[in-house]
């Protein structure tokens, strides 16, 4: 009887084994891969892949992220997968914008421990990821032909993401909350942004987002921003906006 627990344990640490390599082997192991990838790195019969995965996601050393989306457990991990990656991967089409974007880019100090994101969808979505994090997507009124305006493709890792430049970043802040302009104290006092940084926006940035959100309200936050950037920081700090 022992002779059998035993060799039982052996042969489910082999399955083990099998699918930790095989997603080696294909390249895969710091990466996100959906079943497709999975499949092709296994090889085998359907049944044959069916137990690998199922013994696979038990032990921990496969997560899955979603259906059909997998990355490697920790201590399968060379490096670990970075949280903008996998919300690119959750949603496709999407971008990292908000919160996550100006924390990323420096713009605002408090940590971030949710990582946000634009969805071209009409539907917000929010996922919980066990080990993983917190995960939020927003639709926002976005002229369909200028959705990417200001999206940066960054490479983390072994794979990439598109990240808001911290401009564009705050504005869908601004588009996502319905913030009206009235001087700089959301930007400085609200989320903490110094007033160097603000001073540091070039005019072609700003023009670049010209047409992006449907709405009136953040065009015209957009509007009262660059005036003030033209204008100097301190007078609309100190004497409000501009008239």
């Amino acid at each position: 009887m022992k002779f059998l627990e035993t060799s039982i344990y052996w042969k489910y640490w082999e399955f083990m084994d099998t699918l930790v390599a095989a997603v080696n082997d294909a390249g895969l192991t710091d990466r996100v891969f959906d079943e497709r990838q999975l499949g092709e790195a296994l090889g085998g019969t359907r049944a044959r892949r069916y137990g690998l995965v199922n013994r696979a996601l038990k032990k921990g050393s496969l997560i899955r992220l979603k259906r059909g989306l997998y990355v490697l457990g920790d201590s399968y991990r060379s490096d670990p997968v970075h949280p903008f990656t996998i919300a690119q991967a959750l949603v496709p089409g999407s971008y990292i914008s908000l919160e996550s974007a100006l924390s990323h880019h420096g713009w605002i100090p408090e940590a971030v421990y949710s990582v946000t994101s634009i969805t071209p969808e009409r539907k917000s979505l929010a996922r919980d990821i066990e080990g993983i994090g917190h995960f939020t997507f927003s639709p926002l009124a976005i002229n369909a032909y200028r959705f990417m305006a200001g999206i940066e493709r960054v490479r983390f890792g072994h794979q990439h993401a598109f990240v808001a430049g911290p401009l564009r970043a705050l504005m869908d802040l601004v588009a996502l909350r319905k913030e009206i302009w009235s001087d700089l104290t959301w930007l400085t006092e609200g989320l903490r942004i110094e007033e160097e940084v603000l001073c540091s926006i070039e005019e072609a940035q700003l023009g670049a987002l010209e047409g992006v959100y449907r709405h009136r309200a953040p065009n015209a936050f957009l509007h009262s921003l660059r005036q003030a950037v033209r204008t100097g920081l301190g007078t609309q700090a100190k004497d409000g906006p501009q008239r």
